[in-house]
């Protein structure tokens, strides 16, 4: 959870200065580029604090109301993201876009600008705020790459791909596909600056700035259904499903596993049930301590068990 914590501050430490950078640039330039990634910003801070919430929330301990703890929270909370990323940074962006090339062209502010003595053309702004904006957003992708690479080692996935589609941390998940945006989106929209400035032709500008929207608006509707099969409480994948029924199948005492099953109630929080017929010359006693010695198993195999409910069955 601190590593989840650490990624998700990184990430709003980001943000929060590039999205005033951006605007700045904007204002001095009016270029739709410039806008998209201030929406893009704006959002992406926005987006942190969701997230830092559900980290806060989730951490809470079990209550009668919520008997198996509220870590679905940040479920929920990375889901508001993703719409957030949608409506905020993504539509704005690619409507802002749109309306520019309809127009065939882009307003700008005319003549230079002078700031701290010095007198320049508004454009070098526009250069300075993106080039720093990837190197902000080259440290807070690190850091949430880090965190992915921490998982995929410790659980055998070999791509992003299969990371993408396995993992029960949607924070440090959400912080990635954020990142990668960011990055991308700064690099288009420095990209269509510069040709807009070079050639003087203004549709790369807000080519740009679409493009930018339509990206977004791609991520997020990934991350809306990454989201939505942990909140609908998806099992973990078979595979390393398998291997812990062979765990309880194998234990001794065991005479028939009838049933097993398991939920994510949070990040890398598992719950396990099974319903296991034991040898018939086993007494109460030496049931309870073969559940106990189940549990142990199940934990030691795979730290994100979290609670274990082996029912015997007739």
């Amino acid at each position: 959870m601190a590593s989840s914590t650490s990624v998700v501050l990184a990430a709003l430490f980001a943000n929060g200065a590039i999205a005033v950078l951006k605007f700045g640039g904007f204002l001095l330039t009016g270029s739709p580029a410039m806008l998209s990634e201030t929406y893009h910003s704006i959002s992406d801070t926005g987006n942190q604090v969701f997230l830092l919430i559900g980290i806060k929330y989730g951490a809470q301990e079990a209550t009668r109301s919520h008997p198996f703890g509220h870590g679905k929270a940040q479920f929920f909370y990375s889901l508001l993201v993703s719409v957030m990323l949608f409506g905020i940074a993504g539509w704005e962006s690619a409507r802002h876009g749109y309306s520019a090339l309809r127009e065939g062209g882009v307003h700008r502010a005319s003549g230079d600008v002078t700031l701290l003595g010095a007198t320049f053309d508004p454009v070098y702004v526009n250069y300075a705020v993106l080039l720093g904006a990837i190197a902000f957003e080259t440290y807070a992708f690190w850091k949430a790459y880090q965190g992915i690479s921490a998982q995929m080692d410790e659980y055998g996935w070999e791509t992003f791909r299969e990371a993408f589609h396995k993992t029960s941390d949607v924070t440090t998940l959400t912080a990635l596909t954020e990142d990668t945006i960011a990055l991308a989106g700064a690099g288009i929209a420095l990209l269509g600056v510069y040709l807009t400035r070079t050639t003087g032709n203004p549709v790369y500008d807000a080519g740009a700035a679409l493009v930018i929207g339509l990206m977004l608006m791609g991520f997020a509707i990934a991350l809306a259904w990454e989201n939505k099969r942990l909140i609908l409480g998806e099992s973990l994948p078979e595979p390393a499903e398998d291997e812990l029924r062979a765990i309880v199948e194998g234990a001794d005492g065991i005479a028939d596993l009838v049933d097993f099953r398991t939920v994510y109630f949070g990040p890398e929080d598992l719950l396990v049930t099974a319903d296991v017929s034991f040898d018939s010359e086993l007494d109460s006693d030496a049931i309870d301590a073969r559940i106990t010695e189940i549990e142990r198993a199940l934990r030691d195999h795979d730290d994100q068990v979290g609670k274990v409910y082996i029912e015997p069955a007739a």
